[in-house]
Parts: structure tokens; sequence; C-alpha cells
């Protein structure tokens, strides 16, 4: 069976992937939206947070290992995610490194992400900013959108359009060995 693709958005909270994401969707009606925020829920429903009863794993151990039991049985993915410390980024790339990806760089001006955040309501304020200090950092991406100066159709647009083309998916293998190398650099 060939192994589902899988779109990984990767940006900011307040950045615009859960609703880029569902735009997505309506272009190419056979992938699923899979966010990490969601599959926390998953998560929340198993632990006991008022105690301080938690699985002593990161979400993003299970959430990594979920997206590619979909691919392994032909599920198309998008993933709604942080690439937001070492810990996080190591399980994506060892867990997703034989699997199919296209991995899209989500942008958004701070302005921005301020406003989105103070509409929103159920984030903290300056949380976006704060991960701007450490997401895009080492990622290379096979497409970027800024889904202020577009609208999100036309994102999704430039992400299906770059999905489609003949030119090869070539960010998930190079964020991987800027990532080892880094890692490397530190030992």
């Amino acid at each position: 069976m060939q192994k589902g693709m899988i779109i990984v958005l990767n940006g900011v909270s307040s950045s615009g992937k859960s609703t880029l994401a569902k735009e997505i969707t309506k272009l190419l009606p056979d992938f699923f939206a899979f966010s990490v925020d969601d599959y926390d829920l998953v998560i929340e429903k198993m632990e006991d947070r008022e105690n301080e009863r938690l699985l002593p794993i990161e979400t993003e151990y299970f959430y990594y290992r979920n997206a590619a039991m979909f691919s392994d049985r032909g599920v198309n993915l998008i993933l709604d995610q942080i690439l937001h410390d070492p810990t996080t980024s190591q399980n994506f790339y060892e867990t997703l490194n034989s699997y199919p990806i296209l991995i899209v760089g989500v942008h958004c001006p701070i302005k921005e992400l301020k406003r989105r955040e103070e509409l929103r309501g159920d984030r903290r304020i300056g949380q976006a900013i704060f991960q701007l200090s450490f997401v895009h950092k080492q990622e290379t991406y096979d497409i970027e959108v800024n889904t202020y100066a577009n609208s999100m159709m036309e994102c999704a647009k430039e992400i299906v359009d770059c999905l489609e083309s003949d030119t090869p998916l070539l960010g998930f293998e190079k964020s991987l060995e800027q990532f080892e190398s880094s890692r490397s650099s530190i030992k």
C-alpha cells in the first residue's frame, strides 16, 4: 500500500494554520486535517491535569506516530502543528523521515498575530511572539505562505499548486539535515 501524503503546516500560534488546513481540504477532499491542538484534547481526557496526573511522554510523541499510522494506511493528512523545541523536532524527524511530506512555513506579521490572539481569546497574549524566537529558525520549506498578505484560499491554492507540481519536495530532507547538524554541534 502506498503511504499517504502529509502536508505539514508549521507556524506560530494564531498564524492561521487551522483555517488554512480547512481551506486545503476544500481543494483536496481526499486529505484530512489533523491538528496537534485537537490531538491534545485526547491526551487531556486521559490525564487528570488538576491533580498533575500526567502522561510522562510529550503529546507530540503520540501525535507523530498517529500521523505515521494514518499515512501507512494510505490516508493523506494535513498536520497543523508547531516545531517548537528540540524534543518536538526530534519526534517529528525521527518518526516521519520515511514519509512523503510537503513542509509549509505559515507566516503572519507580528501586528496581525497580536490582533488575532486578542480576537480569539483562547490563547495567552504574547504566545505567538514568544514562539517566533524559535519557530522558522531551522526549517527549510517546500513553500512558504503569508496568511495576512494573501487570503486563506489563495494560500491554499499555492500549497496545492506546489504539491501538484513536478518540483521535488526536499524541504523535510533539508530540514532534517539542519536539525541533525545542530544536534551534533551541541554535543
